[in-house]
């Protein structure tokens, strides 16, 4: 059976995707949504750009979301500055909003593209901190590309609810994007790469580290620096943060090796297990004497 992209007409197919593509992957889920719709993802695509690839439309029908997975280019929206984007980088349009982007040839754009109808679009992607015309860095762009890929194959699944699974990932996508940096500014990326080093840390080290100051010591920023750093891209404390690592970990220990609490605590760097079992109460909502009878598919007692 031909894919419904071929079976567009040709008119309205250069309409809606561009030419000046290597490969592509799109899913055609609800074109003509109707009148009155709250919020519906019209069409999805991933494009891998030629060298040659350049947008320049201002009368596009929908919102449309785009996702910078590789890649270098250049984008100017609503007759705005030009700004670069990358791999992390995201932004929005608004229907019939001039849209420029070119690919830089030298490192093709591969991206992603989300085109939205419906009269809540707007205010969502606002409340994403996406509001069309700017562009917006990711922290964690590896975890978006992985729902953006996800989308995709869903919505060539062709079942019965592919359309309002793939709207659920685009709201998925959207809270995901609700803690993206602020549009580009001196020293922006320079502050994403130190929290970057500083989260990395913790995730890797956890068991080990103990406390802010280690942190601050190991990435060389002061303490200070470290704890403004999570604060704006992580939206809690380092410590918060490594807690939660801790007893992430210490969860894991208790159901895959069925041992000891005191042995949990020392597993994770904690020399006092009744301060530890507080700790994990707070973070998890059990005590951990009861993560052991997940080990015999029994819920812990809360």
């Amino acid at each position: 059976m031909a894919s419904l992209e071929s079976r567009l007409s040709p008119t309205l197919s250069k309409h809606l995707l561009a030419s000046r593509v290597a490969g592509s992957r799109y899913a055609f889920l609800n074109l003509a949504p109707a009148k009155g719709t709250r919020w519906a993802l019209a069409l999805a695509g991933r494009e891998e750009c030629a060298p040659d690839y350049l947008v320049n439309r201002d009368d596009y029908p929908f919102h449309v979301l785009e996702f910078v997975a590789a890649g270098r280019g250049f984008v100017r929206l609503a007759g705005g500055e030009e700004q670069a984007i990358g791999a992390g980088s995201i932004f929005a349009s608004a229907p019939n909003m001039s849209t420029w982007i070119r690919s830089d040839p030298e490192a093709p754009l591969v991206k992603f593209f989300f085109a939205l109808a419906g009269r809540e679009v707007e205010a969502r992607l606002t409340a994403a901190n996406l509001s069309p015309g700017a562009v917006r860095w990711l922290t964690f762009p590896a975890e978006m590309l992985a729902i953006a890929e996800e989308l995709i194959h869903e919505g060539n699944r062709h079942e019965r609810y592919a359309a309002e699974i793939c709207a659920k990932l685009v709201e998925i996508l959207l809270l995901k994007a609700a803690g993206a940096a602020a549009p580009g500014a001196v020293g922006e990326d320079r502050a994403r790469e130190n929290f970057r080093r500083c989260r990395a840390l913790i995730d890797t080290q956890a068991r080990s580290l103990a406390s802010l100051e280690e942190i601050a010591h190991a990435v060389r920023l002061e303490p200070e620096s470290v704890c403004r750093l999570f604060r704006r891209f992580q939206g809690t404390s380092p410590y918060q943060y490594l807690l939660r690592r801790k007893m992430a970990l210490a969860a894991e220990f208790l159901v895959e090796s069925g041992g000891l609490v005191k042995e949990a605590a020392a597993h994770v760097g904690f020399d006092d297990p009744y301060h530890f079992a507080r700790c994990f109460k707070a973070v998890h909502g059990f005590a951990p004497s009861s993560v052991r009878g997940l080990r015999r598919g029994n819920m812990p007692n809360v």
